[in-house]
């Protein structure tokens, strides 16, 4: 289901990319972010203070400015910050992070909630389709994000007044599908795999909405 590639369509309510001082002046449970709990992730659950924002480990954080220096992503990643001068690679991947983090344990917990202001209309549509029809079958499915073993942007690009970002996950999880029994009727409890996914995310610019959409997902070719 992660690996379906979807299209681009319009931007959502809320997302982890938020940055701390577009949120500062609000009211309410908007000045923190609840990471869902999940296995093996140090930290998961902690809300995000205000004065806080996402960011890639620093290991992963001085890797990816080398990378970026010296690749063909530097003409992408400078027409977005001359169109979104807050833009951030290194904030951003942090934020990715965060948000494969709440889509996928969302998606196994069928929390369509949580799914909604996080995804574009045809992804959420995907997403939603394919929980129906695992609920339509009394199955469940158990899965446990061990950790997200990297996260790199691939793909970076301007089109008209919207910024797309396209970031590489390779995670490593255990993912088992049961019957209305709790019988196993896919995966392997014992078994700990490596999971590669591809993600996009757009943004409009020219909005005051900070917000980004994932817009789509595929599968390495």
């Amino acid at each position: 289901m992660l690996g379906k590639r979807t299209g681009h369509e319009k931007r959502p309510d809320y997302d982890p990319f938020t940055q701390a001082e577009d949120r500062k002046g609000e009211s309410g449970d908007d000045k923190v972010i609840q990471l869902p709990d999940r296995a093996g992730e140090r930290g998961a659950g902690r809300p995000l203070a205000e004065d806080e924002v996402f960011e890639a480990p620093p290991e992963e954080a001085e890797a990816l400015e080398e990378e970026i220096a010296d690749s063909p992503l530097a003409a992408g990643i400078t027409q977005i910050r001359l169109a979104d001068r807050n833009f951030d690679p290194r904030e951003f991947v942090g934020g990715a992070r965060a948000a494969f983090e709440m889509i996928v344990g969302a998606f196994a917990q069928a929390d369509v909630k949580t799914l909604r202001p996080l995804l574009a209309n045809e992804v959420y549509d995907d997403f939603a389709g394919a929980i129906k029809e695992r609920e339509e079958n009394k199955e469940t499915l158990e899965t446990t994000l061990i950790g997200i073993t990297s996260a790199e942007i691939i793909e970076a690009e301007m089109q008209q007044k919207t910024a797309f970002v396209t970031v590489k996950f390779v995670s490593e999880q255990v993912n088992v599908t049961r019957d209305a029994e709790g019988r196993i009727v896919d995966g392997d409890p014992n078994h700990v795999a490596k999971v590669t996914d591809i993600w996009t995310f757009a943004r409009n610019t020219r909005s005051r909405d900070p917000n980004w959409a994932l817009v789509a997902t595929r599968s390495p070719n």
